[in-house]
């Protein structure tokens, strides 16, 4: 097993980032469109590596697949790392509001690690926050990444966004979570990754 972030690393080592996205961009929309047909308007959404940020023809891209797959822009979103957003926020800010005259909405992943500052984090054109799952894992056990995670949330909706909480593997953290307004949670306490077939039965067991 590898995990993510080095697979990432590796595929940009390697120069096949961009073919990499191409091809999960491709079955992304394949699979938002085949959702549409079948009457389920689920959202899905795509992570973009710091690579495919700062890619000149990322945008048009994107562009072509809505047009190509009749897909609506509210069922497609993209996430971006905050360390990916920081490492060149003025590039990271045209890129971002590109996408956003496209009408997707826009998560920042994995907030709290990347160092940003609140000048940058007012300026993103972005719809939502995800809090890593490092201080949601241990908001429990934790006064500091309680207090992390309460103001993030309070910041995060002061500043119009939605605050998604990543990494719920208990109860207690969600109960937790739930107390402080947080308002999407994400984690194997919901469920563990599954393929898009199992999608719909797991649908109708969590409801």
């Amino acid at each position: 097993m590898m995990s993510t972030m080095e697979f990432i690393q590796l595929a940009e080592r390697a120069g096949m980032i961009t073919p990499l996205t191409n091809w999960i961009l491709e079955a992304a929309f394949s699979q938002s469109h085949a959702w549409r047909k079948a009457g389920l308007d689920w959202p899905l959404a795509v992570n973009l590596s710091a690579h495919d940020l700062y890619d000149p023809a990322i945008v048009d891209r994107i562009r072509a697949l809505f047009s190509r797959w009749d897909v609506a822009p509210e069922l497609i979103q993209f996430e971006l790392t905050e360390s990916a957003l920081m490492s060149d926020p003025a590039a990271a800010i045209e890129t971002l509001s590109a996408l956003k005259r496209l009408n997707v909405k826009l998560f920042i992943d994995d907030y709290g690690t990347g160092y940003s500052s609140l000048s940058y984090l007012q300026k993103l054109p972005v719809d939502a926050i995800k809090i890593d799952q490092s201080f949601v894992q241990a908001m429990v056990a934790s006064r500091e990444s309680g207090v992390i995670i309460s103001s993030t949330i309070e910041l995060g909706h002061r500043l119009g966004m939605e605050v998604v909480a990543e990494g719920v593997e208990t109860r207690e953290a969600w109960n937790c979570l739930a107390a402080l307004g947080c308002d999407v949670a994400q984690g194997y306490l919901i469920s563990m990754p599954m393929p898009a077939a199992q999608l719909k039965q797991w649908e109708r067991g969590w409801v």
